[in-house]
């Protein structure tokens, strides 16, 4: 199963901006502004999970349904694809 991190903090810089944060990727030079969950994502995965533990995780502060599985899948992609997230 598919581990997922957040991008080396060496390589990422995040500065929060009233309710956006600021992510500066300095390995490809963008800017990226984002929105919650995206910024507390990138926190929880500091330390490699997968899908299912990030998803438990989060299942422990929030009520999520299984269906929130597939929209948080959705979210990883669009990190990952961004340079944000990485397979560990």
């Amino acid at each position: 199963m598919t581990r997922f991190r957040a991008a080396d903090p060496a390589t990422l810089r995040l500065v929060a901006l009233d309710d956006l944060t600021l992510a500066y990727h300095r390995a490809s030079g963008i800017t990226h502004v984002l929105a919650s969950p995206a910024p507390e994502l990138l926190a929880l995965l500091a330390e490699p999970m997968t899908l299912e533990a990030l998803f438990d995780r989060l299942a422990q502060e929030f009520e999520l349904v299984d269906c929130a599985r597939d929209a948080l899948a959705a979210r990883l992609g669009e990190l990952a694809a961004a340079g944000l997230v990485a397979a560990a």
